[in-house]
């Protein structure tokens, strides 16, 4: 084979030295893969649900509060056997530990902390944080933060 016989300026086939059938199967498998990935997204039990902590009251003072944490899915139905994590952000927490609490059978954590402010704040923020049981759940999104205010 001599060099002569190679052209590249008359093919028609799309990339020069790529098989016109490559391409195609590229295109299809392309297009097969999103269908697939499509419909495995759509099976209800390889999905999860996004879990969501919603403390009562979120604005609190610096001095010994009670704040009850209900962990919620999506559509707003209370989640048991949820850790419920409370810890500094902003504001901090007497002892300067986070504080875990359990979710009962009605989805709803009970949390008994003294928050903190630096002497020169008016106002911080705790941040809650859900570890949902394993299995359809997770918690992905940002929570509702608990307000300290003076």
């Amino acid at each position: 084979m001599n060099l002569e016989s190679v052209r590249l300026t008359g093919s028609d086939r799309g990339v020069a030295g790529l098989p016109i059938r490559l391409v195609v199967a590229f295109v299809v498998g392309t297009a097969v893969l999103g269908v697939m990935l499509n419909m495995i997204s759509g099976v209800g039990a390889l999905t999860t649900t996004e879990l969501d902590a919603r403390p009562t009251p979120d604005v609190v003072h610096t001095e010994n509060t009670t704040i009850t944490v209900a962990a919620v899915d999506t559509g707003g139905h209370a989640i048991p056997d949820v850790t419920v994590v409370l810890s500094a952000d902003t504001a901090g927490l007497a002892g300067g530990e986070p504080i875990v609490a359990r979710t009962n059978a009605t989805g709803v954590a009970t949390i008994r902390a003294t928050p903190t402010l630096p002497p020169t704040a008016g106002q911080g923020t705790l941040t809650l944080t859900v570890n949902p049981p394993s299995g359809k759940y997770a918690d992905r999104r940002a929570n509702t933060d608990v307000l300290v205010v003076r």
